[in-house]
């Protein structure tokens, strides 16, 4: 031995399975909110018009959602429609970040499982509302750009219910590459 090290090769590591992207394009953030509204709007107008047993369209939507909120767009077959297909079309990436954006997702998550939920005990009505609040919140995202629950977020970090960690991730999405 020589006293002289060989020198470590850097390593990258992947992020895991269940991670989310940060920071997110808000392009694809906006055509999953767009496919949210279709989706949402399909299943509440086929319940209304041909009977409320098309309310278990809303099994797909909670998929989405949860699925989204575990592992970002890997398992959502409307995730991976909008980042790979629609929003490499409609310009270069947009970043934002990405915690408030997951919170977004698991609002939506809660909202369609409930939907779910009170389609399996008789509340038709109950996700017919849902759905309803659904379509306005995607709406607003998909159309305007404006994310309620980012926005609940944010008032949640000024509440310093967010951790100071995660405002600063927040602060800070200039300075990270872009992510598949």
């Amino acid at each position: 031995m020589t006293g002289q090290f060989a020198p470590v090769p850097v390593v990258s590591v992947s992020p895991g399975l269940f991670s989310f992207p940060n920071p997110v394009n808000e392009l694809a953030a906006r055509s999953v909110a767009a496919g949210v509204v279709v989706l949402s709007a399909l299943t509440l107008g086929l319940s209304l018009v041909a009977g409320t047993g098309w309310l278990w369209l809303s099994v797909l939507l909670a998929y989405g959602f949860i699925a989204r909120v575990l592992a970002g767009p890997r398992f959502s077959p409307l995730g991976q429609l909008a980042t790979r297909v629609i929003a490499p079309r409609l310009g270069p990436a947009r970043l934002v970040a990405g915690p408030p954006k997951r919170f977004a997702q698991g609002i939506g998550a809660v909202v369609t499982t409930v939907a779910v939920v009170t389609t399996a005990t008789g509340a038709a009505g109950v996700a017919q509302v849902l759905l309803g609040m659904m379509i306005v919140f995607a709406g607003l995202e998909s159309a305007l750009g404006f994310c309620v629950g980012c926005r609940i977020f944010a008032v949640l970090m000024r509440l310093g219910l967010i951790p100071a960690s995660t405002c600063e991730a927040c602060a800070n999405i200039g300075a990270r590459p872009v992510t598949p």
